[in-house]
């Protein structure tokens, strides 16, 4: 309650001083209608006062309507009403004595009522002066927030004339603020607004002002210069801000792609694009040197209207003065004037008009790998074009590195697969038509010999039958050997047939739901049986399971396998068990493998292995 009485307080002597302390006089009818009330008062209070005493002459009461009057019009009205308080002050000395002695008492009361109309003109127009110049500095911060808040900058410089004209109370059409090419309107004159020798803005006032109104307007000159060149540093800062922040947006979403391992024929045209919507160039392209002098166009953005735009796959020759061929030649960073360009490349690019071309390499383990080039119909880039460049390029070159590096581990990885499956068949051919054949043709001996036994030597009879069931022994559990080692069935009669084999022989009751039709390329095959084959071993091993679903079928270009067994799960393929040289077998066919295992709910092990360039069986 308190506080809302201070308030009420402060704002009725706020009115108060806005009344006393206008820049300009009330009316001058108000100043003599108000001088002769107050005499007329001050009269009536003197005469009231002389009834209780008389012999006071009470002079300072007249001086009360001199100080009102001094202090609210000017100093002709404040010295009329002075002379008028003097002759009424005279009146009542006339009134009491005829004598000389009033002459006196009036000429020092006199005195004192112009001194007064001087000092308090004076401190009128220094309370007002300062008045002003608070008003003058709330203006200054109130327009601050208009112009430096705002999103639209011509409606904030328009709502900050017409606070400039209330405030500084301008007569019509009041103040204009606006741009520094601004004309001004009928009946304004314009005042330029410079920081330092820089047009920031400009300033339209009333061509006929008052000097007060004039030098009110010429101290706000310099704040208002202020103002508009921190409002242009304010949009400055914000557009770099925002440049940056979308570039930032755009680099963040390339390396997005480059760390999910996208394919870089995913990540050329997301650069071209990125750069494109950033940039706003009128020719973005992104190219792969070759060593036979050409370079392949891996991505553009052109307009697509354009005569001559560059086509993603088009392959176009190096040489003359362009910014790809010398990129090509020095692997440094290029910029240059398309008026001194030659050969193929600037021929090309003529057609588009381009003018200016600015490229970056794209360094690849020490080689210059390609380039990325930004066309533009002016002869002048951004400052900073470079190094946005240069960022692009570098996750380009990652994204490369990245790809080269996964092929070059696949490539080992079937070289290594492929290598040890040659030495399996090797092995199992040299079993097969080596060792048990010269065993089989042991059993045939032996069993020769054995019928050439005489009668009266049974005992040797039951020696060499032990020795031949002993042979056929071997030749069983070789015969298992050579099939764990490559199986026969596999290369003859084609998976299908070998995961029933695999199903049969399976020491876990299994389930085969199989629908692969013809055969599948040789490494596919041989991936997909060392799956199913490993998974239905380590099922026999650790899973406990009643029972396992061996599931093998085509969708599309894709051999879809799985193999679940209703065991104790848990499986970890960090662990080993054969888990990652499976995943290694099915990677190195560009497939994806995968195992499910949780606790108590049973094991899948999968894999997806891309099955084109089927062939079938003929013959």
């Amino acid at each position: 309650m308190h506080a809302s009485r201070n308030i009420d307080r402060g704002s009725r002597w706020d009115r108060v001083a806005a009344v006393v302390l206008r820049p300009t006089s009330p009316p001058l009818r108000w100043g003599v209608a108000t001088a002769a009330v107050l005499i007329a008062a001050e009269v009536g209070i003197v005469h009231l006062l002389k009834q209780v005493s008389p012999e006071n002459a009470f002079g300072a009461v007249f001086l009360f309507g001199v100080l009102v009057v001094s202090a609210g019009w000017d100093f002709r009205l404040a010295v009329a009403t002075s002379v008028a308080s003097a002759g009424a002050y005279t009146w009542f000395h006339v009134q009491e004595s005829s004598e000389n002695s009033f002459v006196p008492a009036v000429v020092v009361f006199l005195g004192l009522a112009l001194l007064t109309n001087l000092l308090v003109g004076q401190s009128r127009l220094r309370a007002l002066d300062s008045e002003q110049r608070r008003l003058e500095a709330d203006l200054s911060a109130a327009l601050a927030r208009t112009v430096l808040r705002a999103a639209d900058r011509r409606a904030a410089l328009a709502a900050a004339g017409a606070r400039l004209s209330e405030v500084l109370e301008l007569p019509p059409p009041g103040a204009t603020l606006g741009e520094a090419d601004a004309a001004p309107g009928p009946g304004q004159r314009r005042i330029p607004l410079f920081d330092d020798d820089r047009p920031v803005g400009s300033l339209a006032v009333p061509v006929d002002l008052a000097a007060a109104e004039r030098r009110r307007v010429e101290r706000m000159v310099p704040g208002l210069e202020a103002l508009l060149a921190a409002a242009r540093d304010r949009e400055q800062l914000y557009a770099r801000t925002v440049a940056l922040a979308r570039q930032q947006a755009a680099l963040r979403r390339v390396a997005t792609l480059v760390a999910a391992r996208a394919d870089p024929g995913e990540v050329y045209p997301a650069v071209a694009a990125e750069l494109a919507d950033e940039l706003g160039a009128e020719h973005i392209s992104l190219v792969r040197f070759d060593p036979d002098g050409s370079c392949e166009v891996l991505a553009a953005r052109d307009d697509a209207a354009a005569e001559g735009a560059l086509v993603t796959g088009e392959r176009l020759q190096l040489g003359g003065t362009n910014v790809s061929t010398q990129i090509a030649e020095t692997g440094e960073i290029t910029q240059l004037d398309y008026a001194t360009a030659s050969g193929p490349i600037a021929d090309r690019l003529n057609e588009r008009s381009i003018r200016c071309g600015i490229g970056v390499p794209i360094t690849v383990e020490g080689r210059t790998w390609g380039a990325i080039i930004v066309g533009a119909t002016k002869r002048s880039a951004a400052s900073d074009l470079r190094l946005r460049l240069v960022d692009f390029a570098d996750l380009v070159a990652t994204a490369v590195y990245n790809s080269e590096s996964r092929t070059a581990l696949t490539r080992s990885r079937k070289r290594v697969i492929a290598a040890a499956d040659q030495a399996r068949r090797a092995i199992e051919r040299d079993l097969h038509d080596g060792v048990q054949q010269r065993l089989v043709a042991l059993g045939l001996d032996l069993r020769a010999a054995q019928t050439a036994v005489p009668a009266d030597q049974p005992a040797l009879r039951h020696r060499l039958d032990a020795i031949v069931d002993s042979l056929s022994h071997v030749h069983t559990d070789l015969q298992e050997l050579s099939r764990g080692i490559h199986p026969a069935i596999l290369s003859r009669g084609g998976l299908a047939p070998a995961l029933k084999a695999l199903a049969r022989r399976s020491s876990v009751p299994a389930v085969l739901n199989a629908s692969v039709a013809g055969r599948l390329p040789e490494p596919v095959e041989v991936a997909a049986y060392y799956v199913v084959a490993e998974a239905l071993t380590n099922t026999a091993k650790y899973a406990q399971a009643g029972e396992v679903v061996i599931s093998a079928h085509l969708d599309g270009d894709w051999l879809l396998l799985s193999v679940t067994d209703d065991g104790i799960g848990g499986a970890r393929p960090e662990n080993g068990s054969g888990l990652v040289g499976l995943r290694d077998r099915v990677e190195a066919v560009e497939g994806e493998f995968t195992v499910v295992s949780p606790a108590g709910a049973g094991t899948t092990v999968g894999a997806r292995i891309p099955a084109a360039g089927r062939r079938s069986v003929t013959g």
